[in-house]
């Protein structure tokens, strides 16, 4: 029960490169995957757990070496959160960055398009703000976490009419603020 299989150093070591690893392939796999889970998406994430699990524990299954294994990921988790909140470059790094997806009711098909989302989500993220469609969203944002924020605009805005902005708005043409 107590004894384990490998040196513990290698359990740690194992930990760390599954843990990098898997922060890499969600990173690629995008923010949307991440922050709005499908039933298939958690069906994927419980595989993609129990894939890499031999992987982290070298098939030492005591009680020492599970602890140890969990005791390196809430630690390495914890270190990468600390340093994330350090460096805003790492932090840009690790969890991205917010992509502006509707700036003044003009909608970039190109962030749309970068990040996989649909303008059917897209057009629900409006309905759950209140607005029935892009012309009335000042900004829409999918966040880092995967949510996409709408605010609307103050007011109604008349036909060719420049719309107001607000300090801050400067938007670049990838959509980022």
């Amino acid at each position: 029960m107590w004894n384990i299989a490998v040196p513990w150093w290698e359990l740690v070591l194992r930990c760390v490169i599954v843990y990098i690893f898997l922060i890499v392939l969600l990173r690629i796999s995008g923010k949307r995957q991440i922050g709005q889970l499908a039933p298939f998406d958690l069906v994927l994430l419980l595989v993609l757990s129990n894939s890499v699990q031999n992987s982290m524990n070298a098939g030492d299954n005591s009680l020492a070496g599970g602890l140890i294994s969990a005791a390196t990921l809430v630690g390495i988790n914890a270190l990468v959160g600390l340093v994330s909140y350090r460096s805003k470059k790492l932090e840009a790094l690790i969890e991205g960055r917010p992509q502006v997806l509707i700036h003044n009711g003009r909608i970039f098909e190109d962030v749309m398009k970068r990040v996989k989302l649909t303008h059917h989500e897209l057009n629900a993220a409006l309905r759950d703000a209140g607005c029935a469609c892009a012309s009335d969203v000042h900004m829409a944002i999918l966040e880092n976490t995967g949510a996409i924020s709408v605010v609307p605009r103050a007011g109604p805005v008349p036909a060719g009419a420049a719309s107001p902005t607000l300090p801050g708005d400067a938007v670049d043409h990838q959509g980022q603020t």
